[in-house]
C-alpha cells in the first residue's frame, strides 16, 4: 500500500541518472525528505472502459515529496470515501459539537434501556405498587420506599438469565464505547480539515452550502493531492466516493434485483422495504467479509470473469443463506430491541398527538425507488419534502363510503361512552381510580383518531390528475401507465407503497425481525446469479475513484433509453439510441428515465461540472428542441401545431401552484426571440417543414381567460421568476446547508432558453432551479409517451397489413378526417389561471 502523505513529481525531473530499480532518499539545503516509489496504475475492471477515465495514465516512477507545511497530513488519504462521507455528514449534521453528542447520547440511551429493564423486572415490588399487598410501613398511603426494593436485596435477586443479559449488553456497551471513541476521533480531524484547509469553522456551518463546501475541497485537492491518481478532482468523482454503494441500490431496485415485493401467507402481495433489510443486503453485497466488494472502492476480481459467475453466485447464495439463519436466530433479541426502542422514541410523541400515527411518510421503498443517481441525502429530502403535501392531498382525496359510514357511527359511540367516563371524572375523581377506567380512555380514544382518519374532509376538491402531475413534477420518478389513472384504485394502492401512514411503517420496522430472514432466502436468494451478472455488466473504473456503477456514470449513449432520447437533426452531435428490438426494453438502458433524470438533475446542481460531450449534446437537444416548439406553437397557423409536448408540459406545469402558473404564463406570453426563430427555422429546414406566423396571443388570452400585455412580460417575468417556490425561501436562507446546488443557481437553463431572462435579474435562483427541473421532467415524460405512441401505432399498422383477407384492404383505405378541435377555452390542457382555479389551489387546506 503507499504510504500516507506524500505528493508526486516525476522521478525524471528530480534525476534522470537514477534508475528504476533503485529509487533512493536524497537531502536538500531546505531539510525537505524526498521518498522514491513506483506508482503502479490499478488494473481496471474492463479494459476497454478506459473512455470512462477522465484523466488520461501516467506511467512511471514518481518521487513523494513532503511539503513542510502543516497541511501535509492531507496529502494521500487512503480511504477517501469514509473521508468525504464523514465530511459530507460534519456538515450535515452541524459540526464537532453535535455529532459527538449524538454518539454519547446514543450510548448513553442503550445503558438506560438496559438499566430500566432490569430495575422494573427486579427493583420493583409489583404487589405493593398494584395494590395486591398492603406496604411494609403499614401506612394508609404507598411510598415509593415500600416499592422500591433495596439495591442490595435487588441484585440477590438476580437469576442466571439476567446476569447473562446483563453481560451481553456489557459486551455490546464496551463495542458502542469504542465505536464512538472511535467516530469521535475521526470526526476531530475532520474538524481540523474543516478548519484548517477548508477554512471553515462550526459556526458558519449552517450558513454555507455543500457546493460551496464542494469546490473548497476541489482547491485543496489541487494544492495537497488529497487523491494521488487525478490533479483534480471533479464534482461526480466526489459524489461517487460518498454514494459509490448508494448508487448501485438505486440501479438494483430499477433493475428489479432487490427484495421488494414478496407475497405472505394470508395476507398475499406485499411491497416493503424495511430499514433492517437493507441494512442486510448492504452488509451481503458491499460491506460484509464475503461480499463481492473487496474494500470500499474496489470489486473482487474474479467478478470480471464470466466463467465464474456460477461459482460466485452459489458464493454469494451461501453467505445470503448464513446471514437469513443468522438474523432468524436473532430475531426475538432484535424485535424485542425495536419494539422498546420505537415505544421510547414515540411515547410522548402519542400521549400528546395520537393522531401522529394517521400521517404519511415516504417509504424506505419510495425513497429509494424515486432517488436519482449521485443524488446526497439532503437533496432527496429536498425534492421528497416539496412533493409531500400534494401527495398528503392525492391520497387523501380517497374515501371508501362503506368504512366511512361505519366510522362516523363508532366515533359517535365510542365520543359518548368517552364523554359519560369524562363527566363522572369530573365530578368524582375518584372515578379515575377506578380498575382498567384509563386503559379505557386510551382505547377510546385511539379508536376515535382511526375513525377520524377514515372520514373524508368534505372541503376536499377532486382532482387526483392536476395532484399527480404536481407530484410527478417534483418526484420525478412514476410509472408511464399512471398517466391519465391517478383516479384508479390501482394507482392510488401502488402509491400508497411510496408514501404510507407512520403506523404502518412503523409496525413494518417493528415486526421486519421475524420477516427479514424468510424474504432473504425465498426471495432475495433465487436472485444470485442475477446479481452477479449485474456486477459484472455494469461496474466500470474510474482513474481516481476505483470500480463504480456504470449508470451513475450518467452516460446517456451507453445507457440512455430510446424512449427519452431527443434527435435533432440540426444538432448533429449525438446520434439517437436505436434498440435492436423495439418492443423489448435495452438490457443497457434503465426504465422509468433515470439515466437521463439524473444528467438533467446533476447539471442543475452543479453547473461547473464539465460534462461529457455526449452528456452535452443530450442536454443541448432538449432545449433547442423546446425552443423549437415553443416557436412553432407561437407562429404556426395549424391549430394541432399548438399543441405539442412543450406546450402540455407548460399547461401540466401551471397546475401546480400560482407561482409556476405565472412563470409558465410568462413563457407563453413571451415574444419570439430572433436567436429562437433562427434556430427553430434550421431544425424545420432540416425536417422540411416551413415556419408560417400566426396570432399567437389571441390563443393564449383565450386559455388565461385574461389579457396578458407582451410589453410588460419583461418587468413581469424576474417578479414572477422571484417567487418560483415562495414559501420555502425564508428556509432556505435560515439554513443554507440543506440548499440543493450553489446559492447563485445555474446560467444555463430550460426556463432561461425558452424565456431569455438573465440569471442576475432572478432573486431567488435555488427557486428557478427548482421550477427548471421540475418543467423539465414534465417535458421528458411528454416526450416519451409521444415516443412510446408512435412506436406503438407503427407496431399496430404493421400487425395489421400482416393480416390477410379484408382487414388488410381496410387499412388501405384513407384515413377518416381529423374531428374539429374544441375551442382552445375548453381545452383540457388549459392553464389554471382561471378565477375558479385561482379559487382552489392544489395546497388548500388539507385536513380538517
Amino acid at each position: 500500500m503507499p504510504s500516507p502523505n506524500i505528493n508526486y513529481r516525476s522521478l525524471a525531473e528530480e534525476n534522470p541518472f537514477k534508475t528504476h530499480e533503485e529509487p533512493t532518499t536524497t537531502k536538500t539545503d531546505d531539510a525537505k525528505s524526498f521518498t522514491a516509489a513506483a506508482h503502479l496504475d490499478p488494473d481496471p475492471l474492463n479494459d476497454h472502459d478506459h473512455e470512462n477515465e477522465d484523466t488520461p495514465r501516467n506511467s512511471g516512477i514518481m518521487i513523494h515529496i513532503v511539503p513542510e507545511t502543516g497541511k501535509t497530513r492531507w496529502n494521500h488519504i487512503e480511504d477517501l470515501d469514509s473521508f468525504f462521507s464523514r465530511m459530507y455528514n460534519y456538515q450535515q449534521k452541524h459540526g464537532f459539537l453535535v455529532i459527538v453528542l449524538g454518539e454519547v447520547f446514543q450510548v448513553l440511551e442503550f445503558g438506560f434501556v438496559v438499566w430500566l429493564l432490569t430495575f422494573t423486572t427486579h427493583c420493583i415490588d409489583h404487589d405493593v405498587l398494584f395494590g395486591n399487598k398492603p406496604p411494609a410501613s403499614n401506612s394508609t398511603k404507598t411510598t415509593l420506599s415500600d416499592v422500591i426494593i433495596p439495591t442490595g436485596k435487588c441484585v440477590a435477586e438476580f437469576g442466571a438469565f439476567t446476569f447473562f443479559f446483563i453481560f451481553i449488553a456489557v459486551i455490546y456497551l464496551g463495542i458502542r464505547l469504542l465505536k464512538m471513541i472511535y467516530h469521535i476521533t475521526q470526526y476531530a480531524d475532520i474538524k481540523k480539515f474543516y478548519n484548517t484547509a477548508l477554512r471553515i469553522e462550526d459556526a458558519e456551518l449552517d450558513n454555507i452550502t455543500w457546493h460551496e463546501v464542494q469546490q473548497r475541497i476541489r482547491k485543496v485537492q489541487a494544492e495537497q493531492h488529497m487523491c494521488i491518481d487525478k490533479e483534480q478532482l471533479t464534482e461526480l468523482d466526489i459524489y461517487h466516493r460518498v454514494l459509490r454503494f448508494k448508487n448501485y441500490l438505486v440501479a438494483l431496485m430499477n433493475k428489479q434485483l432487490l427484495p421488494v415485493r414478496f407475497r405472505l401467507p394470508l395476507i398475499g402481495e406485499v411491497v416493503s422495504l424495511s430499514r433492517g433489510m437493507l441494512l442486510n443486503v448492504e452488509w451481503i453485497l458491499f460491506r460484509g467479509p464475503g461480499s463481492p466488494f473487496q474494500n470500499n472502492w474496489q470489486l473482487r476480481d474474479e467478478f470480471t470473469v464470466r466463467s465464474n459467475q456460477a461459482e460466485l453466485a452459489q458464493r454469494l447464495s451461501n453467505l445470503i443463506l448464513f446471514v437469513a439463519l443468522a438474523n432468524l436466530l436473532l430475531s426475538p433479541v432484535i424485535f424485542l430491541w425495536q419494539l422498546i426502542y420505537f415505544s421510547f422514541s414515540y411515547a410522548n410523541i402519542l400521549r400528546k398527538e395520537p393522531s401522529a400515527l394517521g400521517l404519511r411518510t415516504w417509504s424506505n421503498y419510495g425513497r429509494l425507488y424515486l432517488r436519482h443517481f449521485n443524488e446526497l441525502d439532503h437533496e432527496l429530502d429536498a425534492r421528497l419534502n416539496r412533493a409531500y403535501e400534494y401527495a398528503d392531498r392525492y391520497l387523501s382525496s380517497f374515501s371508501s363510503p362503506l368504512a366511512a359510514v361505519i366510522a362516523r357511527n363508532l366515533l359517535f359511540v365510542s365520543g359518548g361512552v368517552l364523554l359519560l367516563i369524562l363527566g363522572f371524572g369530573i365530578y368524582e375523581e375518584h372515578v379515575f381510580q377506578v380498575e382498567h377506567v384509563l386503559t379505557i380512555i386510551a382505547i377510546l380514544t385511539v379508536v376515535g383518531v382511526v375513525c377520524r382518519s377514515m372520514i373524508p374532509d368534505e372541503n376536499l376538491i377532486w382532482c387526483p390528475e392536476q395532484l399527480m402531475t404536481a407530484i410527478l413534477a417534483h418526484v420525478h420518478y412514476l410509472p408511464t401507465e399512471w398517466k391519465q389513472q391517478a383516479h384508479t384504485a390501482h394507482v392510488r394502492d401502488e402509491f400508497g407503497n411510496f408514501f404510507q401512514f407512520k403506523a404502518g411503517y412503523l409496525l413494518s420496522e417493528i415486526f421486519s425481525p421475524f420477516v427479514t430472514p424468510f424474504v432473504l432466502i425465498f426471495v432475495f436468494r433465487p436472485k444470485a446469479i442475477e446479481i452477479v451478472k449485474f456486477f459484472r455488466s455494469f461496474t466500470v473504473s474510474v482513474r481516481g475513484v476505483g470500480n463504480v456503477c456504470s449508470f451513475a456514470q450518467m452516460d446517456v449513449r451507453k445507457h440512455g433509453n430510446p424512449d427519452w432520447q431527443i434527435n435533432n437533426s440540426a444538432v448533429g452531435e449525438m446520434p439517437p439510441i436505436v434498440p435492436e428490438d423495439p418492443t423489448k426494453p435495452q438490457q443497457q438502458s434503465l426504465v422509468g428515465g433515470k439515466t437521463e433524470m439524473s444528467l438533467l438533475r446533476f447539471t442543475l446542481n452543479n453547473p461547473e461540472w464539465h460534462m461529457p460531450k455526449e452528456a452535452s449534446a443530450f442536454i443541448k437537444g432538449i432545449r433547442e428542441h423546446a425552443i423549437d416548439e415553443l416557436v412553432r406553437a407561437k407562429t404556426s397557423r395549424q391549430p394541432g401545431a399548438k399543441e405539442n409536448p412543450l406546450t402540455q408540459s407548460l399547461h401540466s406545469f401551471g397546475t401546480i401552484g400560482e407561482e409556476y402558473s405565472s412563470i409558465a404564463n410568462s413563457v407563453m406570453a413571451a415574444q419570439v426571440s430572433p436567436e429562437q426563430m433562427e434556430l427553430s427555422q434550421s431544425l424545420s429546414a432540416a425536417r422540411g417543414v416551413n415556419v408560417a406566423g400566426s396570432d399567437f396571443r389571441q390563443m393564449l388570452q383565450q386559455n388565461l381567460g385574461e389579457p396578458l400585455s407582451i410589453g410588460s412580460a419583461g418587468h413581469a417575468s424576474s417578479r414572477q421568476m422571484s417567487t418560483s417556490v415562495g414559501p420555502l425561501d425564508s428556509m432556505r436562507r435560515l439554513r443554507l446547508s440543506k440548499a440543493e446546488g450553489r446559492i447563485e443557481g445555474p446560467a444555463d437553463t430550460l426556463l432561461y432558453s425558452l424565456y431569455g431572462v438573465d440569471s442576475k435579474l432572478a432573486k431567488n435562483p435555488i427557486g428557478v432551479t427548482v421550477a427548471d427541473m421540475c418543467l423539465s421532467a414534465l417535458y421528458l415524460h411528454e416526450l416519451s409517451q409521444q415516443k412510446r405512441k408512435a412506436r406503438q401505432q407503427c407496431a399496430d399498422i404493421e400487425e395489421a397489413d400482416e393480416e390477410p383477407g379484408p382487414s388488410n384492404k381496410r387499412q388501405q383505405q384513407p384515413p377518416p378526417p381529423p374531428p374539429p378541435s374544441a375551442p382552445s377555452g375548453s381545452s383540457r390542457h388549459a392553464l389554471i389561471t382561471s378565477k375558479a382555479a385561482e379559487s382552489t389551489p392544489l395546497l388548500g387546506s388539507i385536513r380538517s
